[in-house]
């Protein structure tokens, strides 16, 4: 193996000081910098791809949900979160029915960066996030990588929403990763879109068969066509502005880290020969998709569970499945536990489907790690159990996560205090004023967003 070398000591120029760093374009990076900036704040956001959304974007995931409680027709998820499904549908490149909004990628790339400029949020793409700068137990900004060299940014408060906890783990927060006992993470999924495709066809098929279509799959694999890496859809994503086209969560890559560069080279490199190998397959096995055609993959691997912070309150899957409320709830879950397999296809025996209009609320202390000041952590990262994580990982929730803590970041500032000591009655009063859920009061009759 390698040694180790004595990093050079050379002085770093400051490339920005502002209020509020927010590391990762993602929806909780977004959602983050949107309320920090509406706030009052001076925000800047780096991101390591060309575009914000994360995995609703650069991940190919054209479909996000849950914005109501399960299987149900009440609204729970409001403020930043919806106002991107709004933006995108009135832009005329999306659908929302259901709590659930289909789209097209480029069309949400074009709506959220709208959005910022709006806010007053400074981007700057191509960026990687690259160390914690610390100070006394207080997270003071980053060390940045891009084509500039590395570079540092001062902050007085940092927003972790990379979905690895990359800045707190560098900061020295406490995390854990994986399930208990082996620390096995769930499968790692390269989205990947088709052309070509009948959707009516496919549609009328699969309402004549199990929607998964486990038997159609289970015969593709028994005729020597499929490889046995998958055995049911986990997501086709359609919508009607781009009628021929069909997102593809299918792909499954078993035993990646997402925190270990060659481990995510490998499994990227795996879930585009997944996706190369499923296309003479689904012509061959599913109707309408006889003329399909690969448009492209991901260019971000799609990560469900790779570290969580230990914060300040640690919720559990137990907690949830009470549907628990709590004093400083800052939003609403909703999804039902979706854990896939971590050691082979399809999911995992953990996972659980709820009764119809399950809820449950999130408090503040999620968000907040310990050990480090001035740090927030938003998105799937936050301080949950690894079975409480198949729910919240979601990205409506990851929205409503990024823009509490962007508020708190923005609103501790002015209060002179740092965050986790900042009083959550006055976020929760922001956030209702922002048109935020986070009780029973907020809830509102599900319709189609603006069109």
């Amino acid at each position: 193996m390698p040694g180790t070398i004595a990093d050079l000591k050379r002085d770093v120029p400051v490339y920005d000081e502002v209020d509020v760093l927010v590391c990762g374009g993602g929806p909780a990076g977004f959602c983050a910098a949107i309320a920090a900036a509406r706030a009052g704040a001076k925000v800047l956001l780096i991101e390591q791809t060309n575009c914000l959304g994360g995995i609703a974007t650069a991940g190919g995931h054209n479909h996000l949900c849950l914005y109501t409680s399960w299987g149900s027709d009440e609204r729970v998820v409001g403020g930043v979160p919806f106002e991107m499904v709004e933006r995108v549908v009135k832009m005329g490149y999306g659908a929302y029915a259901r709590g659930m909004v289909d789209f097209e990628l480029e069309g949400l790339k074009l709506a959220l960066e709208q959005m910022a400029a709006e806010a007053g949020v400074k981007l700057l793409y191509h960026t990687l996030f690259a160390d914690a700068i610390v100070q006394d137990n207080r997270c003071t900004g980053a060390y940045i990588q891009n084509k500039s060299g590395r570079q540092a940014i001062l902050a007085r408060r940092v927003i972790d929403a990379t979905g690895d906890a990359d800045v707190a783990a560098s900061a020295g927060a406490p995390f854990e990763m994986g399930r208990p006992g082996d620390g096995a993470v769930q499968p790692c999924t390269l989205m990947f879109l088709i052309g070509g495709a009948d959707w009516s066809k496919v549609e009328s098929f699969r309402n004549s068969q199990d929607r998964t279509l486990k038997n159609v799959w289970a015969q593709a694999q028994a005729n020597g066509d499929m490889e046995p890496f998958q055995d049911q859809i986990m997501g086709w994503w359609w919508t009607p502005t781009r009628p021929d086209q069909v997102g593809q969560n299918f792909t499954h890559i078993v035993g990646c880290d997402p925190t270990n560069a060659e481990s995510i080279t490998k499994a990227t490199i795996e879930g585009r020969r997944q996706a190369f190998h499923m296309i003479p397959v689904f012509r061959k096995y599913v109707p309408g998709m006889e003329n399909c055609y690969l448009i492209s993959t991901a260019s971000l691997l799609g990560t469900r569970e790779s570290r969580r912070i230990v914060g300040e309150y640690v919720l559990t899957d137990e907690d949830i499945l009470a549907e628990k409320t709590w004093p400083d709830s800052i939003g609403y879950g909703s999804f039902f536990i979706d854990i896939h397999n971590c050691t082979g296809p399809g999911m995992d025996r953990e996972t659980y489907r709820p009764h119809k209009g399950f809820k449950y609320q999130i408090p503040y202390r999620c968000i907040v790690p310990k050990a480090i000041d001035n740090l927030l952590v938003a998105g799937r990262c936050i301080s949950v159990t690894h079975r409480a994580l198949g729910s919240t990982r979601v990205m409506p929730q990851c929205g409503l996560l990024g823009e509490a803590a962007g508020a708190a970041a923005a609103l501790s500032l002015k209060a002179g205090c740092p965050p986790r000591r900042f009083d959550t009655r006055k976020l929760q009063d922001h956030l209702r004023a922002a048109g935020a859920i986070i009780d029973d009061k907020g809830i509102v009759p599900d319709s189609a967003a603006n069109s």
